[in-house]
């Protein structure tokens, strides 16, 4: 019979250890380090598509309701659903949330 040889366990990484926590600052992308410009702009698209995403379910939309509707394919369409925040400007998801029905503004606040 043949002994069963047991595999070494993998060395536990001790940084999994560590479970301090700091504030955050509010904006996600100001933590990861990204430049304070550049978060506030990320931080609006991501804004911009949870809640065009939210739209779509809300109306109960399937895939190719939603090309429609917006005035785009199914696959850009699974992207805006997904995320994929790369692929889609600031101009293009303004666009989109007024096609979806959601009314964009713009208000700016002076920096304080």
């Amino acid at each position: 019979m043949k002994s069963a040889t047991r595999k070494p366990r993998p060395k536990r990484d001790r940084r999994l250890d560590d479970t301090r926590s700091i504030a955050g600052s509010g904006n996600v992308f100001i933590d990861l380090g990204f430049d304070d410009v550049e978060a506030r702009v990320m931080a609006l698209r991501v804004e911009l598509m949870m809640r065009l995403r939210e739209r779509l379910q809300e109306e109960g939309y399937t895939r190719i309701e939603a090309a429609k509707r917006l005035g785009m394919t199914q696959p850009r369409v699974w992207a805006l659903l997904k995320g994929a925040c790369k692929d889609f400007s600031m101009d293009m998801l303004l666009t989109l949330a007024t096609r979806a029905g959601l009314k964009p503004e713009l208000h700016l606040a002076a920096k304080t």
